[in-house]
């Protein structure tokens, strides 16, 4: 069977019966999202499962001080106050003072306040501190690490110190969720027991939990923000990692909403009566590349030859054109894109004469072994896209290997860095990525000087012109003028060839045609509170 006809196995799942756990019958006012992970996130407040674990364990149930405005379609979600009404920088760069919403209240009762914020910030960072929950801590530290310390100054006022300039900070809050200490201290201050009944301020209140099966949840109707008051009664999350399946459970009419379908089944969903909606947005799929001694891509030219030999045009064809041919980091019309010189495309030929100019041949092809998951946050089609490439490679005389595994595990070892011990002899690792903000986007994958093992930059990247613009754009508050900076980043990663870039996803989601008033907004996060069900 080959790559192509993989995905049109998705097309001939019609009605296929799903076990009990997975899921049920219509409620008349509950919404059954199916994602794609394998298990329910992490639900104590900093969730598991990458960035789709953010969306559906963490905007859903918790609030962050400051949030992705995601009521549009036609406009690049921005930022905008959260359970922090304003914030601001003193002129040392470094100390944020963050003004607090009055009268906000968890799921449980208790009041939201700076001691409340100060409690979270702990039990990321404060290793001594009796809050601090190891879980969470590795989940949030990608957006913790810069943190010093934090003094409340009164009930609505908070002040948080970074340790170095760093004017993306506020991108990096977006992602810190809250959630109860009065809980905690409920539950005997046992974050596993949290788990069982969490408690934040966000729009849903967790009812039930059954690992791997479904997470239940019912509207907060008190909560803060009436904009963002569901309009349906209930939630249901249902894990479903297999694309088939999850087109199986909307066309059966067992799940509402459904992440990533396969492009070959799209026109029977739509035959169905069903909708099937996209959406430009931030993100790209992927593969992170080793730059430690034993890896080929230590070579730019191997990396260039890389990027040359993907026949993108192709992997679009087969993606049913829900995918764009990606020619860096970011989409070619973002204002980071800039003007690189080495241009992202399908050229077997000049990769073949690189590759001999590196030292390999028939003879002596590139031997390297990637990392890849069957399905994931944001993974699109993994398999066969994995294998186009394969065969992609195999053309121009590299021969790679995979290594499979569950998307969570896949995340520890991207977590573990390049040169942790399970990753010996992996070259690359495909996870899929985002640029909603500099520092996800170019920052943390670009910068070698100051790089945090367990951070944005698996490979162990270093460049120092890249570092020199890493820091100026951290030093720059001026938006435009940190967007030029940028474009001169992102010019001399492509240049320099870091990642493999392959498409960009344009984040089709599968909908029953029950399902009316929801906004797909262009971000990696989707609010699922305006949705009515009919």
């Amino acid at each position: 069977m080959n790559r192509r006809d993989m995905l049109l196995g998705g097309a001939a799942m019609a009605a296929a019966p799903l076990s009990q756990g997975q899921a049920q019958p219509a409620a008349a006012n509950t919404l059954r999202v199916a994602m794609t992970v394998a298990d329910i996130p992490l639900i104590t407040g900093q969730p598991s499962q990458g960035a789709e674990g953010n969306r559906f364990g963490g905007i859903t149930v918790y609030d962050p001080l400051i949030a992705w405005d995601l009521s549009s379609s036609d406009r690049a979600a921005a930022l905008k106050p959260s359970l922090a009404e304003r914030w601001s920088v003193a002129d040392d760069g470094k100390t944020w003072t963050f003004n607090l919403r009055s009268g906000v209240r968890f799921h449980d009762g208790s009041l939201f306040d700076a001691e409340a914020v100060a409690f979270n910030l702990g039990k990321l960072i404060d290793r001594d501190a009796p809050q601090f929950d190891r879980m969470q801590a590795a989940q949030g530290s990608l957006y913790s690490t810069n943190i010093a310390r934090w003094r409340v100054k009164d009930a609505s006022t908070i002040e948080v110190e970074t340790k170095t300039v760093d004017a993306v900070f506020p991108y990096l809050l977006a992602n810190v969720f809250m959630s109860s200490p009065a809980r905690w201290r409920e539950m005997g201050q046992n974050w596993e027991r949290v788990a069982t009944n969490p408690s934040g301020t966000g729009p849903y209140v967790v009812e039930r939990i059954v690992p791997r099966e479904r997470l239940e949840a019912r509207r907060f109707g008190d909560h803060w923000n009436e904009a963002r008051r569901p309009k349906h009664e209930r939630l249901a999350l249902i894990p479903m990692p297999d694309a088939l399946t999850r087109v199986a459970a909307l066309l059966s009419g067992q799940v509402d909403f459904v992440e990533a379908p396969p492009p070959d089944a799209v026109p029977r969903i739509r035959a169905a009566g069903h909708q099937v909606v996209t959406n430009a947005y931030p993100h790209i799929w992927c593969h992170q590349l080793s730059m430690l001694p034993d890896s080929p891509f230590r070579d730019v030219r191997v990396r260039q030859a890389a990027n040359l030999a993907i026949n993108r045009p192709a992997m679009v064809q087969m993606l049913g054109g829900l995918a764009i041919a990606a020619k860096g980091m970011v989409n070619e019309n973002h204002p980071w894109f800039g003007a690189p010189s080495f241009k992202i495309e399908y050229d077997p030929d000049k990769a073949r004469r690189l590759l001999a100019e590196a030292g390999y041949s028939r003879a002596n092809p590139v031997r390297t072994k990637f990392i890849i998951a069957p399905s994931g946050s944001g993974q699109m089609q993994p398999l066969p896209m994995n294998e186009a490439i394969q065969q992609d490679f195999r053309a121009v005389g590299i021969e790679l290997e995979f290594e499979v595994m569950d998307w969570e595990a896949l995340r520890a070892r991207r977590r573990a860095s390049a040169e942790g011990p399970e990753n010996r002899g992996m070259h690359g690792i495909n996870n899929s990525w985002g640029f909603w903000d500099p520092d996800i986007g170019l920052l943390g994958p670009a910068y070698g000087r100051g790089r945090i093992v367990g951070g944005f930059n698996w490979g162990n990247y270093q460049d120092p012109v890249a570092d020199d613009l890493c820091e100026a754009a951290r030093r720059t508050f001026d938006v435009n003028a940190q967007n030029a900076i940028l474009a001169q980043l992102h010019s001399r990663l492509v240049d320099q060839a870091m990642w493999l870039w392959v498409v960009h996803d344009v984040n089709p989601r599968g909908l029953a045609r029950r399902v009316q008033g929801f906004v797909q907004a262009q971000s990696w996060y989707q609010d699922l509170t305006p949705i009515t069900l009919s």
